[in-house]
């Protein structure tokens, strides 16, 4: 035997008696006397035998405590499946921690904050455009790096296209009504008329048509609303600053559906009196325009290639006998005093956005963090930390 293969073989029973160890000090409750003298007569040959010189004895010492070991501790079945799920469990473990206390992924469900954010929106075409791309296995490949992905959307049953009012069940989709069964499209797919009464869909059919089974109702390329990461540990070690954009829990805010959580822009901050005049917001009788996306927002700038401008500030123009009284700004002449715990969240996209205006401010307990990055869809313009 040569030097090489006697070093391998002491490192062998080295890591044996290791194992040995281990195995004698966990199991020696459970072993009988004569299966602990047992270990222990060959763990004792093994130890001779590696302060030997003898290759030939160390090999055979080693080969009879491994037979010791797997008689006194048999291999369990599917050990390698447990151990690999040991690990599983330990990464998803510490991957909640970090999302419970450092950074929470938050889908843009909606256009409310356009054109900071955009939420789920789409591109009406006819189902004959569709690409080899837009088929199964391209199709998936194509949302995963684009958040693109090509809808058409069919009539189960025959019936009356009915728009139903209220909250949907799928934010950032409208429910299509026919023989009573919901088929749901983008928000933004819905043609509405001067009152905001949805009239049909763009690109496809009228409120009111008659459909048989099969039907095209709507089509088109649906995209992904932008994902982002929450920073949930800023507002431990300072103050939440106007132009952040906040994401807050609706708990406690009764006219907002209860345990899930909004997206806005911070415009007013504690003990702070607000009010709009188109296009600008005022804070104590001050025009606002910083930080930056202040000034953009009221000059209605266009901030992204191809994309729409800013509305400017504006109130809601809601019913002034709905508005909460000192909470909301239904018109030019309303202000709104916060107190010391409550901030003013708005959407950048003033014309579209249900927001403080109506249901008022938002307490502090509710405040979750700044929205900071998105981080998908990998092509968005607005790939990137968040103004």
């Amino acid at each position: 035997m040569n030097f090489f293969e006697k070093r391998k073989i002491r490192k062998q029973v080295k890591t044996l008696l290791h194992h040995a160890r281990t195995v004698r000090g966990s199991r020696e409750d459970l072993m009988s006397e004569g299966e602990r003298a047992y270990l222990d007569e060959h763990m004792q040959r093994a130890r001779e035998a590696y302060r030997g010189g003898d290759g030939a004895a160390l090999e055979a010492a080693g080969t009879e405590l491994e037979a010791c070991l797997t008689r006194l501790n048999p291999p369990k079945p599917m050990a390698g499946w447990r151990e690999n799920f040991d690990v599983l469990v330990v990464a998803i473990s510490v991957a909640m921690a970090f999302r419970a206390y450092f950074y929470q992924p938050f889908k843009i469900p909606t256009g409310s904050m356009q054109p900071t954010l955009y939420g789920i929106h789409c591109e009406p075409r006819d189902p004959s455009q569709a690409t080899l791309l837009d088929r199964q296995p391209f199709k998936f490949a194509k949302w995963l790096v684009t958040g693109e992905s090509f809808h058409v959307v069919r009539a189960k049953a025959r019936g009356t296209v009915t728009f139903t009012s209220g909250e949907s069940r799928k934010p950032g989709y409208t429910p299509v009504v026919v023989a009573g069964m919901p088929h749901y499209v983008p928000n933004d797919a819905v043609q509405t008329d001067e009152y905001r009464r949805p009239v049909g869909l763009k690109g496809g059919v009228k409120n009111g048509a008659s459909v048989k089974e099969g039907d095209v109702l709507w089509s088109g390329v649906v995209v992904s609303g932008d994902f982002v990461f929450v920073n949930r540990w800023k507002w431990n070690f300072s103050h939440p600053a106007r132009g952040e954009v906040m994401v807050f829990s609706t708990s406690g805010i009764t006219a907002l559906q209860q345990g899930t959580h909004y997206i806005k822009r911070m415009t007013g901050l504690p003990n702070e009196t607000l009010q709009i005049k188109a296009p600008n917001l005022l804070v104590n009788g001050v025009v606002v325009t910083e930080p930056q996306r202040f000034g953009q927002i009221s000059r209605k700038e266009q901030v992204w290639p191809k994309g729409p401008a800013y509305a400017g500030f504006n109130p809601n123009g809601m019913d002034k006998r709905m508005a909460l009284r000192g909470l909301s700004l239904s018109d030019e002449s309303d202000t709104v005093t916060l107190k010391g715990n409550q901030y003013y969240a708005m959407g950048d996209n003033s014309f579209n956005s249900y927001d403080s205006r109506y249901w008022g401010p938002v307490p502090e307990r509710n405040l979750l963090g700044p929205a900071t990055v998105v981080y998908w869809p990998f092509t968005s313009p607005r790939l990137g930390f968040i103004r």
